[in-house]
């Protein structure tokens, strides 16, 4: 591990093997515990390694050439990506939920990405690599969770509440009125774990975002200031992809004829 003069850490290949040697520990826990997690750790830690690294040395690559149809290319493999990714987290799946997923989670992120460029940093150009890359990706990983977490408790609301919603029909409410209830409560749980992290940040813990920047040198408070303007593009975003998300799958679960069915 060397120091540079102005107090930034570089970290060496021995200092990764070292932190990744520590996933011993865990797997001595599973192994003591028998939460039979062996398979699953050693291939996830096996993942990240390959992952960040292959995507490090693609993102050096892209940041030193600057060309906009790169950039572009880049932030479309991420968006259909983190679709795909939305859609698996899904238990209950059904014709059209890529799609619905991919709507959301690429409007939502899209659009605020578009803000935060445009008119927070005003980034020029804004294909700028540094920030737009790892602002979409931030956003798109937030993204994708709190949609997964809508969209999977809004089908099950629907398959397991089906008679209900069914009664409240006949008796004269309209589809969404119908249906209101569960499109709230699902909205409420795909919010809740970037809520959650708004509540405590700064008090109970450091994001990572901000760790990093302090670790790689940056002033505290212009990491500080940074943190702030990802949390708020981040609850954004999320509001967003839930919204749509919960939105496009309502549509999905009744007919042209307003009638409940299930896709």
């Amino acid at each position: 591990m060397t120091s540079t003069d102005n107090l930034q850490i570089l970290l060496t290949y021995g200092d990764i093997a070292l932190a990744s040697s520590l996933i011993i520990l865990v797997l001595v826990v599973c192994w003591w515990l028998h939460l039979k997690l062996t398979a699953t750790l050693l291939t996830a830690a096996i993942r990240t390694v390959v992952q960040l690294s292959f995507v490090g040395l693609i993102l050096a690559w892209i940041f030193a050439r600057e060309q906009w149809y790169e950039v572009l290319l880049i932030l479309t493999i991420m968006t259909l990506i983190a679709g795909g990714a939305a859609k698996n987290r899904v238990t209950r799946s059904y014709k059209g939920l890529f799609i619905d997923t991919l709507i959301a989670v690429s409007t939502s992120a899209i659009l605020v990405t578009i803000i935060a460029i445009g008119l927070i940093l005003q980034v020029r150009p804004w294909y700028t690599p540094q920030f737009i890359i790892p602002i979409l990706g931030l956003i798109l990983g937030n993204s994708l969770t709190a949609i997964s977490l809508t969209g999977n408790q809004l089908i099950e609301a629907f398959h397991e509440q089906q008679p209900r919603i069914e009664m409240i029909l006949s008796l004269s409410a309209r589809p969404f009125e119908a249906v209101h209830e569960q499109i709230r409560a699902a909205i409420i749980s795909g919010m809740t774990p970037t809520l959650n992290s708004m509540l405590v940040v700064g008090i109970v813990s450091l994001p990572g975002m901000m760790t990093g920047q302090i670790l790689a040198g940056a002033d505290p408070t212009q990491a500080v200031r940074y943190q702030i303007v990802t949390m708020f593009l981040i609850c954004v975003s999320s509001t967003l992809g839930c919204t749509i998300s919960a939105l496009l799958i309502y549509r999905r679960f009744f007919n042209s004829k307003q009638q409940f069915i299930l896709p």
